[in-house]
């Protein structure tokens, strides 16, 4: 995949004790390359999530005054029929590891909303805004 700049990645634990992972590869104009994810319902049954059935939407971006990176940090995700809003528990959530592994990117703790009541937290991570990530 040689047009890949980076992903956006999910894992949720639900309330209901269900849980999601959800997943992106895009390019360098936000496009999902490719995707998928695993959703288990509390009652234990898991469904494979196919590529056309995960769908990650911007609804806000954050800018890092640390990196001057734009991410987006809130989002509205399609994960199979479920829908779900996805809030930072704080918008200053980017990692600086240029030191060490070169990478510059967003990972941090989320809360999942549904009509706008919270039903899981989790966590996000948001790779390939900064730069392109060698994949």
């Amino acid at each position: 995949m040689d047009e890949a700049v980076g992903w956006d990645w999910l894992d949720l634990n639900l309330d209901d004790g269900g849980a999601l992972m959800a997943f992106q590869i895009r390019d360098k104009a936000g496009r999902k390359l490719w995707g998928g994810g695993t959703l288990r319902g509390g009652d234990g049954h898991v469904q494979v999530l196919a590529p056309e059935k995960v769908k990650f939407m911007p609804v806000r971006r954050w800018r890092s005054p640390h990196s001057g990176t734009s991410y987006p940090v809130a989002m509205r995700l399609k994960a199979g029929d479920l829908t779900l809003e996805l809030a930072p528990l704080m918008d200053d959530q980017e990692v600086d590891s240029r030191a060490s592994t070169g990478a510059v990117y967003w990972e941090g703790a989320v809360t999942a909303l549904r009509g706008g009541k919270a039903v899981g937290r989790g966590y996000l991570e948001l790779t390939g805004y900064f730069q392109r990530l060698n994949l």
